[in-house]
């Protein structure tokens, strides 16, 4: 190390009580500024790889940005559900290469139940065109088999054979239980680090069938059927909440939108996913920019922190700032001095406040997935938060140069001269 850079880190370890406070602060708020980056960097990239593949996403006509959190990430509910005879038509346009339907509406502890097809193992994708994959276990084939996502097995401790019962409503403590027909677990996914591992699937039919003899969300006494009496029965779905769509052709995909957007028998909304990914972003955009906003002046803060500190030392310092002058150091040699040490505290503030973050974010990713719903890569440091780190770095420098220029400015004189 050169002599400069170690001259720096010793007097910076002499006062390292307030060095310490400095840096402390410089820590914490590079937490938060890089934090934020982070956390919206990953979330962001988090949403967009939750569904691939799929052109549009059909639902009872509301907002694309409600459609889409209702039905792809669970969140919130839908506002109406779209008929089946409308579905099945769809399903049969000439343009459409696949279809699967999804309804919503039960859930178990917590957990949102799926409605569906064998078509969603088939033709969901997530990431970079990736398939859902059956960790153990097999897909439903009886009336009342489940199928568990990740998360939901590994938080219920859920495996193959194990019996549950589904709740009424989509909160986490219900008094509505489906108990006269019970479920058994027929098999588990693989994670896919999206809202499917907290997704429990079962058969439309099935969904049909734990909802017979209920009227407006409340089971008629004596209505309701039993397994041998479910089997027996049509289960063709009235209603689905909504269904997403594959293509023959991406060129038709605004033909095939606008005939939907205009369906006669009922009012129908299809959003391209991506879209409304967009528009989601523009709606909390304002937000992401005002935490970061928030998050720049907190570091400015802690910039001029140091600064104040080091103008503060000075006073204390002028005799050892004479003595270098005294043993032949030049100016620019104490205005490097000081700039080294305000660059030394940036950059140690910078690079604990990196450990900080990833590390807490380590460690808190369980819980943050489970409330947004997205899995969030720790990784190593992005190039907006690299970008970030240097400019705390940059600004560490130049919060130095007003005591560095006090100090360059100081004269063996005046460091030397008893003040009266």
């Amino acid at each position: 190390m050169s002599p400069l850079p170690r001259l720096a880190l010793r007097s910076l370890w002499n006062r390292r009580f307030t060095a310490s406070l400095t840096l402390a602060s410089i820590t914490i708020s590079v937490v938060l500024l890089v934090g934020v980056e982070k956390i919206r960097t990953e979330a962001r990239e988090g949403f967009a790889s939750t569904i691939s593949g799929t052109d549009l996403v059909v639902g009872a006509r509301t907002s694309p940005v409600q459609l889409l959190l209702a039905s792809i990430f669970r969140i919130g509910d839908a506002t109406a559900n779209v008929r089946w005879e409308s579905y099945e038509r769809i399903a049969r346009h000439p343009l459409v290469a696949w279809s699967v339907p999804l309804a919503l509406g039960d859930s178990h502890r917590g957990f949102r139940v799926v409605g569906t097809t064998d078509g969603y193992l088939e033709h969901y994708r997530y990431g970079r065109d990736r398939r859902l994959a059956l960790a153990e276990g097999a897909w439903f084939t009886d009336l009342f088999d489940v199928v568990l996502g990740a998360e939901v097995a590994e938080d219920l401790g859920y495996g193959p054979g194990t019996e549950l019962v589904l709740s009424h409503g989509t909160s986490a403590v219900s008094i509505l239980e489906h108990d006269e027909l019970p479920f058994r677990v027929s098999g588990v996914l693989a994670r896919t680090g999206t809202p499917v591992d907290r997704a429990i699937h079962v058969s439309l039919e099935a969904v049909e069938a734990i909802h017979v003899g209920w009227e407006s969300g409340v089971p008629l006494p004596g209505q309701e059927l039993d397994a041998p009496a479910a089997r027996e029965r049509d289960l063709t779905p009235e209603t689905v909440t909504a269904f997403l769509l594959g293509l023959k052709s991406r060129a038709a995909v605004f033909q095939v939108q606008q005939a939907i957007n205009g369906w006669p028998e009922e009012a129908l909304l299809a959003v391209l996913p991506g879209v409304a990914l967009q528009q989601l972003w523009r709606l909390i955009g304002v937000a992401e920019d005002a935490l970061l906003l928030i998050s720049a002046f907190v570091v400015l803060a802690g910039l001029a922190g140091m600064t104040t500190m080091l103008l503060a030392s000075l006073s204390e310092r002028r005799r050892e700032l004479a003595i270098l002058r005294a043993v032949g150091a030049r100016p620019l040699q104490l205005f490097g001095l000081l700039t080294a040490e305000s660059t030394a505290l940036a950059a140690g503030g910078a690079l604990a406040g990196t450990v900080l973050l990833y590390g807490g974010l380590a460690l808190a990713a369980p819980s943050l997935q489970a409330l947004l719903g997205v899995r969030l890569e720790v990784g190593l440091p992005g190039a907006s938060e690299l970008g970030l780190l240097g400019a705390v770095v940059v600004g560490g420098f130049l919060a130095g140069t007003l005591p560095a220029w006090r100090a360059y400015r100081l004269s063996l004189a005046d460091g030397l001269t008893p003040r009266s």
